[in-house]
């Protein structure tokens, strides 16, 4: 039984998880934000686990799983001490299973690995005007949070404004995440503002692209699980929850899809991909709350400072 929204008004837009009995096949429904590969790939291994048929999986972003927690049943995963608390609901009502780092992505044969940028900073020098793609924010999470992230990284207030306009004036403002993969996969734009896993991905199937983690810092956004109270299945629920973030599915899931697991105790750079730790990368302190709560102003401005430089 697949499940694309839910019931809660505030959670419409959620990847929600609740389990479910169909017929004689027990079956564990679930709600999903996520990419039809990784849902068709954890969906497949999960049942043949298990015997228990999954539609559809998870994926939703930490602000949304706080803000949502009252409707989830409590469970402490068997994994949960792999993961670090950051990644972790206190009273585990959700867990942590994906993160996303904000990067760019890079088209070595377009722009030469040693000419690329090193910095977000470099990305509003006049070299690279024209050739950086983006995604536009109103239709992607992360690229909000992109935005907001360098605002804060660049003083914030009119001062941070005023430099993600000299950004924004050299970008070529994409409609959908997957045209930003694609363009710089192809060698359309020299440079991409996008997510890690992407830019893995692309280099696994032949494509010059490297993953670029900018030195003057970055955000990791977290995906994660819930079990969603009243569920006639809440057993098959939490056998899911523990195996989305089983050390042996995590290996799994990055070398499919290259998505980086919250739990921190995989050999990243000897696996494939061979990612940096998370240790390794300079990441930034990020207000996910309050850019949340704010995001009608912040949408107003991106959209104002958007039509300004085209």
């Amino acid at each position: 039984m697949i499940r694309n929204t839910f019931g809660f008004a505030a959670c419409a837009a959620a990847a929600l998880f609740w389990a479910g009995l169909a017929g004689a096949q027990q079956r564990v429904v679930l709600y999903t934000s996520n990419e039809a590969t990784l849902n068709k790939l954890i969906a497949a291994e999960f049942e043949k686990a298990t015997g228990i048929a999954v539609d559809v999986v998870w994926g939703i972003s930490r602000s949304l799983l706080q803000t949502n927690a009252q409707y989830f049943d409590a469970y402490a995963s068997e994994h949960k001490n792999a993961i670090p608390a950051e990644f972790r609901d206190p009273q585990d009502r959700w867990i942590g299973t994906n993160l996303h780092l904000l990067v760019v992505l890079q088209n070595t044969k377009s722009i030469p690995e040693a000419q690329g940028p090193k910095t977000w900073e470099e990305l509003t020098t006049p070299k690279f005007k024209g050739n950086i793609a983006f995604t536009d924010p109103a239709n992607s999470g992360s690229a909000y949070s992109n935005v907001t992230m360098l605002v804060d990284l660049w003083g914030g207030g009119n001062a941070g404004w005023s430099k993600v306009e000299r950004l924004f004036a050299n970008t070529r403002v994409l409609n959908r995440s997957a045209l930003v993969f694609q363009g710089v996969g192809n060698g359309e734009y020299g440079l991409g503002m996008s997510l890690e896993y992407a830019g893995y991905l692309w280099a696994s199937n032949g494509a010059p692209v490297k993953v670029v983690y900018p030195a003057d810092g970055t955000i990791a956004q977290m995906e994660g699980v819930a079990i969603v109270k009243g569920g006639p299945n809440s057993a098959g629920a939490r056998r899911f929850v523990d195996y989305v973030n089983r050390k042996d599915v995590r290996e799994m899931i990055l070398k499919q899809t290259f998505r980086r697991p919250a739990r921190q105790d995989l050999d990243l750079p000897n696996l494939p991909g061979k990612m940096p730790r998370l240790s390794e990368i300079k990441l930034v302190k990020y207000d996910e709350e309050g850019w949340t709560a704010k995001r009608g102003e912040a949408m107003d401005r991106i959209k104002e400072t958007i039509q300004k430089t085209r």
